[in-house]
C-alpha cells in the first residue's frame, strides 16, 4: 500500500515533470553514449587492431571510472545540488563522445571513454535526487523506474540509429554527430532547469571538509539498508549490462550464427522487455513494498536459469525462441536493480540520499566491470569459448544472492523501526 503524503513533502505537478524531465533528458544522451560501443564493438576491433581483451578494456575503465565515482558524486550533489553537478557531467560526456569520434589510436580512444564515463557517472544520482527533490516520497519508486526507462531509451538509438549509422555515415561522423545531443541538453540545463521548488530549500550545509565526508559515507554505510541495496543492485544489474555493453553483439554474431541486422533486433528486445518491466515493476513497488526482495531474487534465478539454458544448449546454436526469451528475461534486470535505491531511500535522511545513492550505484557496475573484464580474458584464454567465458555470470550472482539473504532481515527490522519512529513524531499533542 502507498504511504500519505508526509508534511513537508514536494507537491509535484506539472512543474516538477517538466523539470525532472530535463535531468532525464540529460540521462537519455549519456546512456546513448554510453551503449554506442556496444553496436560498435566488431568496429572498435578492426579499427584499432585490437583482440577481445582489449577490446573490452574500453568498457572496464569507462564503468570502472564510473563505479569509483559514484561515492564522489554522491557527495557532490549533497553538497552542490543537482544543476551544477549535471552541467559538469554533460561536458565531460560530450568531449568524450567528440573524442571518442576523432580517435584513431587506442591510447585516445580509451582516454575518450574514460572521460565519458566520467561524465556518465554525474547523471543518474543526480536525476534521483532531482525527483526526491520534486515530487512526493511516495512517488519515489515509480519515478526511479520511469526515469530508467527513459534511459533505456538512448539504448534504443544505439542499437537502431547508431548501429546502422556506423555501415551508412562511418565511424567519425556517426560518433560526432551523436555528440551534438549533448551540447543540446547543455543549453537546456543551463537556462531551465532548478534544484528544487520555491519554498522547498534544503537546509544550508554548514559542514565541510574531510570530515563531512567520512561522517556521510560512514553514516550511509552504517544503514543495513544502503548496503542491501547495494547487493541488490550488484546482482540484478550486471546480466544485462554486460550484454548490451560489450559482448552481446559478439556472442550473437560469432557464438550464435546471427546475422548482425537479426543480433542488432535481439539487443533492441532486451531494451523494450526493460522499459515493459520497468512500468510493471514501478507500479508493483509503490503499492507493496514487500514485494521489493522477492521481484529482485526471481529476477536473478530467472537470469541465472535461461542463461544456464542457452550455455548448455547441446547443439552448437540455441533455437531462436530460447535466444528471444533470454533477451526478454535479460530486460528484467535494469528494472530490479533499481529496487536497490527503494532499499536506500527509506534508509537515509533526504541530506545523504546522494551519497548512500552512489554507494548503491557502485554494486551494479563494479560486478558489470568485473564480468567484462572476465569474459574478455576467458575468451582470449579458451580460443573465443563462450560458453566458458560466459560462465563467470554465474559466480557473481551467487555472491551477490548470499548478501541479499543475509542482509534481508536486518534491513527490513531497521526499515520497520524508523517507520514506527516517524509515526509516532507525527503525531500532533495539542497543549
Amino acid at each position: 500500500m502507498t504511504s500519505a503524503q508526509l508534511p513537508g513533502d514536494p507537491p509535484g505537478g506539472r512543474r516538477a515533470v517538466a523539470v525532472w524531465g530535463l535531468g532525464v533528458a540529460v540521462y537519455f544522451v549519456a546512456i546513448t553514449y554510453r551503449t554506442s560501443l556496444g553496436v560498435a564493438g566488431i568496429d572498435a576491433a578492426e579499427r584499432f587492431h585490437i583482440n577481445a581483451s582489449a577490446l573490452s578494456t574500453f568498457s572496464i575503465l569507462q564503468v570502472l571510472v564510473y563505479a569509483g565515482m559514484q561515492i564522489p558524486v554522491g557527495l557532490m550533489v549533497d553538497r552542490l545540488g543537482t544543476r551544477k553537478v549535471l552541467m559538469l557531467g554533460v561536458v565531460l560526456f560530450t568531449l568524450g563522445q567528440f573524442g571518442f569520434a576523432f580517435s584513431h589510436s587506442y591510447p585516445m580512444a580509451l582516454g575518450s571513454r574514460a572521460l565519458l564515463g566520467c561524465g556518465d557517472a554525474m547523471t543518474f544520482i543526480s536525476v534521483l535526487r532531482l525527483g526526491s527533490r520534486w515530487f512526493p516520497a511516495r512517488r519515489g519508486p515509480m519515478i526511479a523506474q520511469v526515469a530508467a526507462l527513459f534511459g533505456m531509451a538512448g539504448n534504443l538509438v544505439s542499437t537502431l540509429v547508431i548501429a546502422r549509422a556506423l555501415h551508412s555515415a562511418g565511424w567519425t561522423t556517426t560518433f560526432a554527430g551523436s555528440a551534438l545531443g549533448g551540447v543540446a541538453v547543455l543549453g537546456l540545463v543551463l537556462f531551465f532547469l532548478k534544484d528544487h521548488p520555491k519554498g522547498f530549500e534544503p537546509a544550508p550545509a554548514s559542514h565541510m571538509g574531510a570530515d563531512y565526508v567520512r561522517r556521510q559515507i560512514a553514516d550511509a554505510w552504517r544503514e543495513p539498508g544502503t548496503r542491501l541495496g547495494m547487493w541488490v543492485h550488484f546482482t540484478t544489474q550486471f546480466p544485462a549490462m554486460v550484454f548490451l555493453l560489450l559482448w552481446g553483439m559478439p556472442f550473437l554474431v560469432e557464438a550464435q550464427g546471427l546475422s548482425r541486422a537479426t543480433a542488432g533486433q535481439l539487443l533492441t528486445l532486451v531494451v523494450l522487455s526493460n522499459m515493459a518491466v520497468g512500468l510493471v515493476y514501478g507500479q508493483v513497488i509503490a503499492r507493496h513494498h514487500a514485494a521489493r526482495a522477492p521481484l529482485a531474487l526471481g529476477t536473478a534465478g530467472a537470469t541465472a536459469l535461461l542463461w544456464g539454458t542457452v550455455l548448455l544448449w547441446p547443439s552448437a546454436h540455441a533455437p531462436m525462441w530460447l535466444l528471444i526469451v533470454l533477451c526478454a528475461v535479460l530486460g528484467a534486470c535494469g528494472p530490479a536493480s533499481m529496487i536497490g535505491f527503494d532499499f536506500a531511500r527509506p534508509a537515509n535522511p533526504p541530506e545523504r540520499i546522494g551519497t548512500a545513492s552512489g554507494i548503491v550505484n557502485m554494486g551494479g557496475f563494479t560486478a558489470s566491470m568485473t564480468t567484462l573484464l572476465a569474459v574478455g580474458v576467458l575468451l582470449d584464454l579458451t580460443g573465443e569459448n563462450f560458453r566458458i567465458a560466459f560462465a563467470s555470470v554465474f559466480v557473481l550472482q551467487a555472491v551477490g544472492v548470499a548478501q541479499i539473504l543475509r542482509l534481508r532481515g536486518r534491513a527490513h527490522r531497521r526499515e520497520r523501526e524508523r517507520v514506527v519512529a516517524s509515526r509516532v513524531e507525527a503525531v500532533h499533542v495539542p497543549a
